[in-house]
């Protein structure tokens, strides 16, 4: 049987709150304190990096105690700011890349989809 994961984080409006914490969690929670509906978990970070520059990145997250937005788990998405000239070279490498990097956004939602299916991140 497996013993469920809490966290112990301080806040600044209800001082140290436990919480569960999703298996998928690799947080510290150990940032300054911020208000319960702030906390949020976040899962192992998937880069895209491109001679250097990030092009994107990708997340679990959940907020459970948030007041104005869903509370459930999500997938993060940013899309970095790669702006230069490239040579036909390197945009076939970037588009290797992206190609790449659309697998690990599928799997991303395939994981997504089995902790929703599983009833975590509710």
């Amino acid at each position: 049987m497996n013993t469920a994961r809490t966290v112990t984080v301080r806040t600044s409006d209800r001082g140290d709150v436990t919480i569960p914490e999703p298996t998928w969690c690799v947080d510290s929670h150990d940032h300054q304190p911020e208000a319960l509906c702030d906390v949020g978990h976040r899962g192992a970070e998937h880069l895209a990096e491109f001679h250097g520059y990030e092009v994107a990145r990708a997340e679990l997250t959940q907020h459970p105690h948030a007041e104005e937005s869903d509370r459930g788990i999500g997938g993060y998405v940013e899309m970095g700011h790669l702006a230069r000239t490239l040579t036909p070279g390197e945009l076939d490498e970037l588009a290797a890349l992206l190609v790449g990097y659309a697998g690990t956004l599928r799997r991303l939602a395939r994981q997504l989809s089995a902790l929703r299916a599983g009833g975590e991140g509710r």
